[in-house]
């Protein structure tokens, strides 16, 4: 980095101490990164979603986008609908369980279908089109996440879009 930058750095970091402010996306440079004001990673989640489930069993998709310069890990999902909610990847066209997911400095964690994505086990209640589902995902070093995910058609899917 050169001392330019490193000044401006510095100064946007002070701002967001003394003024309390997020400053995530304000600078016109954000591609060195931005952390919050305790240093922890900036994250956002957008494109969540749930397909209605058909069975006692829902998967959940989202993307989580990190524009920071510190790297993270999605280690846990919980909610209110189930008390049994994983953490799923697809490898050799089969499902299995994990116990985090990265989430990359300046880099995204996609959930999907066919991919990687959450598991709701033993629902208890079947959300229908059209409701939400709460959800709160808990990471190594941000602070959790509440996130509402829209239940869509069963078909649903974004790709295909």
């Amino acid at each position: 980095m050169n001392r330019r930058t490193t000044r401006t750095t510095t100064l946007i970091a002070a701002i967001a101490l003394t003024g309390g402010l997020a400053l995530t996306g304000c600078s016109s440079d954000s591609s060195d990164g931005s952390e919050g004001s305790d240093g922890k990673p900036e994250l956002k989640v957008s494109g969540a979603f749930m397909p209605q489930p058909v069975m006692d069993m829902a998967g959940g998709f989202l993307t989580i986008k990190n524009d920071s310069t510190t790297a993270d890990k999605l280690t846990s999902v919980t909610s209110p609908i189930s008390d049994d909610v994983q953490i799923h990847e697809t490898k050799n066209q089969k499902m299995q369980q994990v116990k985090s997911f990265d989430i990359p400095a300046n880099g995204e964690l996609k959930l999907e279908r066919g991919g990687s994505h959450i598991m709701f086990m033993g629902l208890k209640t079947k959300p229908k089109q059209g409701e939400k589902v709460s959800i709160e995902l808990h990471f190594e070093k941000a602070d959790p996440i509440k996130v509402d995910l829209p239940v869509e058609a069963a078909t649903h899917n974004p790709k295909q879009h």
